[in-house]
């Protein structure tokens, strides 16, 4: 954890700025030890309260589902892949006659070309599902630069894991994943006013998410114990600057991202090698479904 502290510095200003872009743009106002750190407590009581986004008069009057921690991601593991008819796959498009032949001579049609096209899809998969709201008023997040941070390397190792199934080709094709997500990453931290010493700045991010991974790997490997996980999770995602003993009020949101990365590592798994190579999956939708009122009094 002692890493944040040299991107702390930096984000702060970046955050008082108001530069952040996508992600990383709703990030609350730093307390004094900076942006990356979080005080539970302040983030459970926002998810239970009425935030801007749940009174907003868009949704005023959509029912709201009921999370309970305790139960949720209990339930069978299944594919991910998105059926056939989805209007959320991501297709190649195709030409025919002379156009064709030109994208043919332009290598668009390349190996090479379908892995990056394929690659781009999968790490938009990624990023819509880190960057919905849902996610962190489920698990009582705090949207921070660290969370987010944290919740896009959390699902990046699942994808690599998964595509590290497929052998050498499943891990070149996770290497145009990662240089997608490098290139986001410094593209972020670039916009959000992070300049000077930039080159600098990534490699601490760089060392950041390969401990991540290395101490993902070994909490879900067949040899630790049951809490490892939850551990790291709390380490990596949850804690503040130096913390090592779990808050007894994060405990329920601790286990349960504990049990929806143990499902959705299964899932993945269960998900084949075509879906996975072209993008066309869907992580778990956290948020439990409620029925509109018209759809209920029908």
């Amino acid at each position: 954890m002692s890493r944040w502290r040299a991107v702390a510095s930096r984000l702060s200003a970046a955050a008082d700025s108001h530069l952040l872009p996508r992600a990383f743009s709703k990030v609350p106002s730093p307390p004094p030890q900076g942006l990356l750190t979080r005080t539970f407590s302040k983030a459970a009581a926002a998810a239970t309260s009425h935030s801007p986004r749940a009174t907003s008069s868009a949704t005023a009057d959509r029912p709201r589902p009921e999370v309970r921690l305790n139960s949720m991601f209990l339930s069978k593991p299944c594919s991910l892949a998105l059926p056939p008819d989805s209007p959320l796959r991501a297709e190649d498009p195709h030409y025919e006659g002379i156009k064709r032949f030109m994208l043919t001579l332009l290598l668009f049609y390349s190996k090479q070309s379908k892995s990056i096209r394929g690659a781009n899809a999968v790490y938009h998969r990624i990023t819509s599902h880190v960057d919905k709201p849902d996610i962190y008023e489920v698990f009582q997040l705090e949207k921070t630069f660290k969370t987010t941070f944290s919740l896009l390397v959390l699902h990046m190792w699942l994808v690599l894991r998964r595509l590290k199934e497929e052998g050498k080709d499943g891990v070149k094709f996770g290497q145009y994943i990662y240089e997608t997500y490098n290139h986001d990453v410094e593209l972020r931290v670039s916009k959000a006013g992070v300049n000077l010493l930039l080159t600098k700045w990534m490699k601490e991010l760089e060392k950041i998410f390969y401990g991540n991974i290395v101490k993902y790997d070994t909490a879900i490997s067949p040899e630790a114990r049951q809490d490892d996980l939850v551990n790291v999770i709390w380490r990596n995602v949850y804690a503040d600057e130096g913390s090592e003993t779990m808050d007894a009020a994060a405990t329920p949101a601790v286990q349960a991202l504990a049990r929806y990365t143990r499902r959705e590592a299964t899932c993945l798994s269960l998900t084949d090698k075509d879906a996975m190579f072209s993008g066309n999956f869907k992580f778990t939708t956290v948020l439990p479904h409620v029925p509109s009122p018209s759809k209920q009094r029908r």
